[in-house]
């Protein structure tokens, strides 16, 4: 019972309890922000090395994109910073036009940002954001573990102390190996010490923002002490101060250019952004709109050409970063990039000092928790075949690339869907000896439903591909019954198609069916497959009255058409 004052009777105000909640939500979140932050903000430095770009621009990559994002994206979870799949791609082609690092190079890349948001911005006016849904949870589930395989590999040399020039994961990990007697000790002591300290703690206190304390933690002792003495290398100075908003000075030429390069990165964007949304979306059970996904990419994009930074993506790494960190909504992406603004003003004198090292040992610990076993085991158990599209999507990730593998698991994906419909499930209906019922057995020769009757059941739509198997079928039954069949029923339930090249290798084999007196009656015909037969001519070739809307009328014009034969017909349930 409540009084007028709005209190129940344990004195408790009405609705505190939801606002208690809701304000702990958001201080975890400017928490996870702050976690987040310290991680990534020395991970979007080693990205400039990249894009061949100035360290600075690296933490404008985290600054007004992040806001935008927020501001027009859906997802509560993507983290839309630089990305090193995009970095590459645009590097390599912007390389052969500008010198790296020149003013007219930095405005090459930041318009290739702006023609992205152009892009990103059609895609979003034709809703391309249905191309995600080929995205299946096998493949989610492959793709992640391949980013945090590739991540992983490339962390090792930093953690290391040596220099590896390949981009390849599989090349980066054959130089790795071939320098491991150059490794520098210090450096492998200090990055065993933090992956010990986060994995640890992360089973000890997993909300606590360890990450933090170690990069806060290894600047102060590095400002102590000089690591840099021992070997350990820095990320080194770095410029500070806020962007400044202007177009790149491009010419028309050079903007027809890079439309290649800014199509792929495209492509990219839109793939792997969706794919990183839906895998944690489907972790915690939220809504997707990769619509509005697209839409908060275009204003990222543009907001990071105008501020002379480069190409944004939805990162797979840093989105798990922010997730291991705690973090509910975009409002942690939001402090992130208020800390990344602070950074710039007063902080960029201390951030030199941190150990590349201690980055890679927490992005590494990362890494490895995106490899999900237990979701990797349980579709094992339950579908190998999707697991061998789940290990074949990682593979790619690693071996080939981010996007390149994306690419190909949709095309194994749909590879996968069109051999269940190319090879699907077809039955005989015979009736069961003990119920008299009808029920489905395999397709056999030399088995009937009843004397003179066929009931087949195709369990697929028939298209160009399949309907060699719909007529091998039925020749095989009717050639091969124990009596002359007189009468053909088609349980049509999971037919809802038929495409110009099946209609026309259906209505052969019915003329030839009624040549050799066979009456072909379809059950269970949807208006959809109706129509279809229709426009294909196929309705005319087997009469309109033997096509039913259910399979008991099918059956019962059957028996009448047998009884009209004077083909004796046993009772059929």
């Amino acid at each position: 019972m409540q009084t007028g004052t709005g209190r129940s009777d344990s004195g408790t105000t009405a609705g505190s309890v939801p606002a208690r909640n809701g304000l702990r939500a958001r201080l975890h979140d400017i928490l996870a922000g702050l976690s987040l932050a310290s991680m990534n903000i020395p991970q979007v430095l080693g990205y400039t090395r990249i894009a061949a770009m100035p360290a600075v621009t690296g933490l404008y990559t985290v600054l007004l994109p992040l806001v935008a994002f927020a501001c027009f994206g859906a997802s509560k979870h993507l983290v839309v910073a630089a990305d090193s799949a995009t970095a590459a791609i645009f590097s390599s082609a912007v390389g052969r036009m500008a010198t790296p690092g020149s003013t007219h190079y930095m405005a090459l890349v930041s318009m290739v940002a702006l023609l992205s948001a152009g892009f990103l911005l059609v895609a979003r006016l034709f809703r391309l954001g249905f191309l995600a849904d080929f995205l299946s949870r096998t493949v989610l589930v492959g793709f992640l573990a391949g980013v945090g395989v590739q991540v992983a590999l490339a962390m090792t040399r930093d953690m290391l102390g040596i220099t590896t020039t390949a981009h390849n994961p599989l090349l980066q990990l054959f130089q790795t190996l071939a320098q491991l007697s150059h490794v520098n000790i210090p450096t492998l002591l200090l990055s065993a010490g933090i992956v010990a300290i986060i994995m640890t703690g992360d089973r000890l206190t997993p909300r606590a923002p360890l990450a933090l304390v170690t990069v806060v933690g290894t600047i102060m002792v590095s400002m102590t002490f000089g690591l840099s003495r021992f070997g350990i290398e820095t990320i080194g100075p770095i410029v500070g101060g806020l962007p400044r908003l202007s177009i790149p000075d491009v010419s028309w030429n050079d903007m027809l250019a890079l439309l290649p390069a800014t199509t792929s990165c495209v492509f990219v964007i839109i793939a792997q952004s969706a794919a990183t949304s839906r895998a944690f979306a489907l972790r915690f059970h939220d809504p997707v709109d990769d619509n509005a996904d697209i839409l908060g990419l275009c204003a990222a994009n543009a907001a990071a050409g105008l501020s002379g930074t480069f190409t944004v993506n939805g990162s797979p790494t840093q989105t798990a970063m922010a997730v291991r960190a705690g973090a509910h909504s975009q409002l942690a992406q939001l402090t992130f990039a208020i800390v990344t603004m602070l950074v710039l003003v007063f902080l960029t004198a201390p951030l030199q000092y941190l150990p590349r090292c201690v980055l890679a040992s927490i992005v590494f610990t990362v890494a490895l928790g995106m490899i999900d076993l237990q979701a990797m085991v349980a579709i094992r158990r339950e579908s190998p075949g999707e697991f061998g599209l789940a290990l074949m999507t990682a593979a790619a990730v690693v071996g080939i690339g981010v996007e390149q593998g994306i690419f190909l698991a949709i095309a194994l994906s749909l590879f996968r869907h069109v051999r269940h419909s190319y090879e699907p499930h077809t039955m005989i209906l015979r009736r069961d000896g003990q119920s008299g019922l009808l029920e489905p057995y395999d397709v056999r020769p030399g088995q009937q439903t009843a004397p003179g009757l066929i009931v087949y059941r195709f369990c697929a739509d028939l298209f160009y591909a399949n309907a060699t198997r719909f007529a091998h079928d039925v020749q095989v039954l009717v050639d091969n019954a124990p009596t002359p069949v007189r009468c053909l029923v088609i349980d049509a339930s999971a037919i809802t198609d038929i495409d110009f090249s099946a209609a026309s290798d259906l209505r052969d084999l019915f003329t030839t069916l009624r040549a050799r007196h066979v009456t072909v009656i379809f059950g269970r015909v949807t208006p959809y497959l109706r129509a279809d037969m229709d426009r294909h001519r196929i309705t005319p070739v087997i009469s309109a009255v033997n096509i039913h809307a259910q399979l008991h009328t099918a059956i019962a014009a059957a028996r009448q058409v047998m009884t009209d034969s004077e083909i004796s017909q046993p009772t059929i349930h």
